[in-house]
Parts: C-alpha cells; structure tokens; sequence
C-alpha cells in the first residue's frame, strides 16, 4: 500500500496549495540560497581577498566550487537513482551548510577556499536532488509550475543578492554573508523532512514514471522487482579527475622548479589537456569538435558561460580596485545584468517560433562577446565605469536569449534513453566551462605587473571565449537555413 503520508499526485492542485504548499516553500527557498550565495560572494570576494591578504587565490574561490560542483551533481544523481532523493538531499545539505561555517569563520585565505570546495560540492548534489525530488513528488502537469518557481527563485537573488551582500559586507562584516544563510537553510530543509521521511527508495507517486514502478497494466503489488542502479563509478571517476584538473590548474603557477621556469606554464597546459580528456566521457559525442547539433549545443553552453562568469567575477574587482565603488554600488552591476537576463529571457519566451533557436543563440553569443569587448577597453583605455555597466546590461539580455534555448534544444534533441544524460552533460558543460575559463583567468591576472594590465588581460581572455561561442553557435542547428 503506498504511504499515505505522501501527498496525493491531485493534478487539480497548485503548487501553492495543498499537499504541496510546504514541500514548495521550502524547496524554493533551497534554490533561493544557493543562487543568493553565488551571488552575494561575487559581491564580497574583492573585500575578503584584500582583508585576508589572498588575491593569488581570488580565481579559485570561484573555480574550485564550479569544479567541486561537478563531482556532487553525478554523486547525486547516481545515488538518487539507486536510493531515491532523500539521503543525496540530506548529504548535499550537510555539506552546504558545512562549507558555509568554514567560510565564514575563515581567518585566512586557504581555509575560505578549502570552506568553498565544500560548498560547491554541496550545492552541485543539491540541484540534482531537488530536480529528483520534484519528479517524485509533483504529478507531471505540475512541473512546469514549480520549474518556473524555481527559475523565480534565482531571479529573485540576482536582483537583490549584490546590494544586500554589499549592505551586509560594509554595516557588519563580510563573514555574515556565509553564516547568515546557514541559519535560513535548516528551516528550509524542515519544510521538506516530513516528505522525505515517509518516501521509500525509489518511490514516487501513482501516475509518474520511476525505477521500480509498475508498468502499464499492472498492478502496484505486481510490479517486477528491478535491480538497483549501479554505482556509476567510472562517470564518478571522470568527474573528480575533470575537478582536480582545474584545482591542479590554478595551482600550477605556484609550482617553483630550480632551473625549470617553464614548469608552471607545462603544469597548466596539462591541467587543461587533463580536464578536456576527463570531460569528454561525460558530454554527448563530438561535443569537443563542435559536431553539429547537440554536440554543439552543449559546447555553445559551456563556451558562453566561459565567456560570461569569467569577467563577470572581475566586475566588482575592477570597480572597487580601480574606480574606488563600494561592495554595495559595484554590486549593482550585476544586479542590473541579472534584470537584463530576466527581461530577455522573458522576451525570447513570447517570440516562440518567431525567433529561431539558431537566431536566438547568434544574438545572444554576439551580445555577450560585444560586452566583454567594453570591458576590456574599459579596463585597457580607462574608460568611463558608466560603459562597463551598460556593456553587462548587454550581456544579460545576450545570455537571456541563448540560455534558455539551449535547454529547450538539449530536450527536444534527446530521447527518453539519453535524456537524464544530456540534462546532466549541460549542466556540467556550464560548470567546466565557468571552471576552467576562472582558473585561467587566475593566472593571467596575476602575470601582469599592473592593475589595469591584469583586468585587460582577464577580459581580453573572456573575449577570445565568448568569440569561441559565436563561432560554434551556427552549429546548433543540424541544417543551416
């Protein structure tokens, strides 16, 4: 007999309403402090590296989670396939939570990032368990409801998470931006335990598909007993060895070899050699050599999202080092950027077949490149901050655009075999590609001698990415028009 416990899959229910109303609350408030905490640690990072004297880290603070991430999101997703959602949601929690109280406690450097390796692990493990949780527990008409709840919940940060961190960085201290969320993640967590706790492995509600469910015209107590999942170990393996590619990376300009100068620059092209090798297991075939369709699809995502959060981490760097803002005013940059992305997002969703996928991904590719471009000669020439701000305005619209088509070209080039597959190769296209492009970053910005030689260096990078994008974007589609 199912457990009753569970709510019941009432299609005529809303996600707001009952049984559903606090699994929704609090799974949207998990997405929401994950997506604050990126965010808000964009914001802060420039004040913590100069307080703790670690700029030779600032690039994996931000590499080391994306990368991190990686290992969570197909730990979580093969253990949520052998045991259900619970224990991975639980375990990526822990881990979360666990991360923020080293950050936020950190006296030094090294100990940040070490608190940051464990956050990433944890909130790339817990965007894997909610999306199983959610396909347990809502009926299928639901699921478009409480994806778009989850899209609001990370609009919502991007709007009001760089002000609030810059407010909380200047009255208080930055240290509270790490342990403030600790405190709200253990309610929201909460409002999901009496659902978790009731859920067997691999169960899920009448109607929707799982492993072990009864197959059309059978009944539940008859449905054939299915072996458990396997343990992907070798997915797992890839995985970690593309992760500790890229903390290998960043790392690699640290290495000092009597009469060897050249081994720091071999390190990094290994480093990179290492995590393409590593990654190619874990995307569709022929993703590295742009075949066409989705193959380059899931490269345009990672190439642009290179391209984007590469020199979007340097933005408040380069407004508070170099124009002297506030963490609060440098934080509206992308605050302005996430408005833009929003806007256009929503504006590519009423064209529908009106814009093309391939039209859309063009566009966008070239938004983002011409905003890095401003950046870099902002940086470079010493321009006005005025064009730097509205170049990332430029930008958001440009990853508006492409974003969401793209994940609309994953699905509809998948089939029901490969579909869990592709879903997981973009997401961990996006990560690798933000990874790997932050890690490089790192050492550019430090072989220069000048402040304004650094910034140049890193954008004109983005730029050499996001150029990358635009040329692999005419790709996507299998025809050309």
């Amino acid at each position: 007999m199912r457990d009753t416990t569970l709510p019941s899959a009432d299609t005529r229910s809303g996600i707001l309403q009952r049984p559903y109303l606090w699994v929704t609350i609090g799974t949207c408030a998990l997405v929401f402090l994950a997506a604050f905490e990126s965010l808000a640690v964009t914001t802060i990072m420039p004040v913590v590296s100069r307080e703790l004297h670690g700029g030779d880290l600032y690039a994996l603070a931000f590499a080391g989670p994306l990368a991190t991430g990686v290992i969570g999101m197909v730990a979580a997703g093969n253990w949520s396939d052998r045991r259900g959602p619970a224990a991975p949601l639980y375990a990526s929690v822990a881990l979360f939570v666990v991360g923020l109280l080293i950050a936020g406690t950190s006296m030094s450097m090294p100990q940040l990032v070490a608190g940051r390796l464990v956050q990433g692990l944890g909130g790339g493990a817990l965007t894997v368990a909610l999306y199983v949780l959610v396909a347990r527990i809502y009926p299928g008409l639901l699921h478009p409801k409480i994806f778009a709840a989850f899209s609001a919940a990370w609009v919502i940060p991007s709007l009001v998470g760089p002000f609030a961190a810059g407010v909380v960085a200047q009255v208080f201290s930055w240290h509270w931006v790490f342990l403030g969320v600790v405190g709200l993640v253990i309610p929201a967590l909460a409002m999901i335990v009496p659902v978790l706790r009731n859920m067997a492995p691999g169960q899920s509600l009448p109607g929707q598909s799982s492993p072990g469910q009864s197959l059309p015209g059978q009944e539940q107590g008859d449905a054939p007993a299915q072996p458990p999942t396997p343990w992907a170990v070798g997915r797992l393996a890839w995985a970690s060895l593309a992760a500790l590619a890229v903390l290998g990376l960043n790392l690699s300009r640290e290495v000092r070899l009597p009469g060897f100068t050249a081994a720091p620059a071999l390190l990094a092209v290994a480093a990179v050699v290492i995590a393409l090798i590593a990654v190619r297991p874990l995307v569709p075939r022929g993703t590295l050599a742009a075949r066409r369709g989705l193959p380059s699809v899931i490269l345009v995502r990672g190439l642009a999202a290179a391209g984007f959060f590469g020199a979007e981490v340097y933005l408040p760097y380069l407004l508070i080092e170099q124009y002297r803002f506030s963490p609060t005013f440098a934080g509206l940059t992308l605050t302005f950027g996430a408005i833009a992305w929003a806007g256009a997002s929503a504006v590519q969703g009423r064209l529908g077949t009106r814009l093309s996928h391939r039209a859309a991904v063009r566009t966008g590719s070239f938004m983002v490149l011409g905003a890095v471009l401003l950046a870099l000669a902002t940086a470079a020439l010493h321009w006005p901050p005025a064009v730097v701000i509205a170049g990332w305005i430029l930008a958001g619209g440009g990853m508006g655009l492409l974003y969401p088509r793209l994940s609309v070209m994953t699905l509809a080039l998948s089939d029901k075999e490969n579909e869990g597959f592709n879903s997981s190769a973009m997401s961990i296209s996006d990560s690798l590609g933000g990874a790997l492009a932050l890690a490089t970053t790192g050492i550019v910005f430090a072989a220069f001698t000048t402040t304004a030689g650094s910034f140049a260096g890193v954008f004109a990078l983005c730029a050499v990415l996001a150029a990358a994008a635009v040329s692999v974007a005419p790709r996507v589609t299998a025809k050309t028009p």
